[in-house]
């Protein structure tokens, strides 16, 4: 596909303009993805944290992975008083598939207890290129199980469990929504996907376009893509929970919210997979936001732009799970 590369660096909405500026245009080494994670996690160790909101408290579970396999952790975040039984939501973090871990969610997550009063749960999944499909996958499901089977213990509401992530872990949150629609019986009453990474296949004209590497660009994507589908991105026999663009079935999903800015590598891919959802039935709300690139609102979240993204997300998951949806029975 002959498409040009845009300049996305003059499209960027006023307010993250100078924070695009400042970051260094350095490529990563995708060569040594060990140890640029390494050196990715010395970079976020040193950065300030925010303190958790008033009340919420951490705990970490370590519970049963896929069968045959390690134990996965859980982190809960629990706010000070929550009903009872409480909606809960289950959170899959981002970073490409290879980098990333539990606690870079901790702001996010803890936020969202504190403000929806739910209990959050955010999974510890195992990282690629040295744990690839399915691993990362079968920890994210393993632990929504474990969530939905420990729901008497936790005090949770079974009807009211949603499932989120952000980038990787909104693909991974779409995979893992497919998986409990076909595996049973875990059924997740809503999917919050975060400019999800869908479809390894990069053929869209966003995959072409992005290639600023002061972002998640086309380099960074099939690094990202061929780590965790272990050299076979775009290749043949790629499983839909791998790669949820390729599922030719979405009848049976919850219900799912879908954000993305204009200026992300994902934005084609993600309306092609609200749009997939809503020809197969599936309630899909989609929002694309003009002068966002991939992770903007969490790099300037102060700016009138990241706090009506955050405001529309955070209002679409209080509604999902303030909703009690009636169940149909079995005949």
């Amino acid at each position: 596909m002959d498409i040009e590369p845009i300049d996305i660096a003059s499209r960027i909405d006023d307010e993250h303009r100078p924070v695009f500026a400042a970051i260094p245009r350095d490529r990563r080494d995708w060569s040594d993805i060990p140890g640029t994670r390494a050196k990715l996690r010395e970079l976020l160790a040193a950065a300030p944290r925010p303190p958790l909101p008033e009340g919420v408290t951490l705990e970490d579970r370590l519970v049963p992975g896929p069968p045959g396999e390690p134990d996965v952790r859980v982190r809960l975040y629990r706010p000070a008083d929550p009903p009872s039984p409480a909606p809960a939501f289950y959170w899959i973090h981002g970073g490409g598939m290879v980098f990333g871990d539990v606690s870079g969610s901790d702001p996010y997550c803890a936020a969202i207890a504190g403000e929806l009063n739910v209990l959050v749960a955010s999974v510890d999944y195992r990282l690629a290129p040295e744990h690839p499909f399915p691993a990362p996958l079968e920890d994210c499901h393993a632990g929504l199980a474990w969530l939905w089977n420990a729901a008497g213990e936790l005090g949770v509401d079974r009807d009211r469990i949603a499932i989120g992530g952000g980038s990787a872990g909104g693909g991974l949150a779409a995979g893992t929504a497919l998986a409990a629609r076909d595996r049973g019986p875990v059924r997740p009453c809503f999917q919050l996907l975060v400019y999800p990474m869908l479809d390894d296949r990069n053929v869209t004209r966003s995959s072409h376009a992005i290639a600023d590497p002061r972002t998640w660009d086309r380099e960074a994507n099939l690094a990202g893509w061929n780590a965790y589908l272990a050299g076979n991105a775009g290749g043949e026999g790629v499983s839909p929970y791998a790669a949820p663009a390729r599922a030719t079935d979405l009848a049976g999903l919850p219900p799912a919210y879908v954000n993305v800015g204009d200026l992300d590598l994902f934005v084609d891919e993600d309306v092609a997979y609200a749009r997939a959802l809503a020809d197969a039935g599936v309630p899909v709300e989609l929002h694309v936001y003009p002068g966002a690139w991939h992770g903007s609102t969490s790099l300037a979240p102060h700016t009138a732009l990241s706090q009506r993204w955050a405001a529309d997300e955070r209002a679409a998951l209080r509604r999902a799970l303030e909703k009690v949806e009636e169940r149909a029975q079995p005949a």
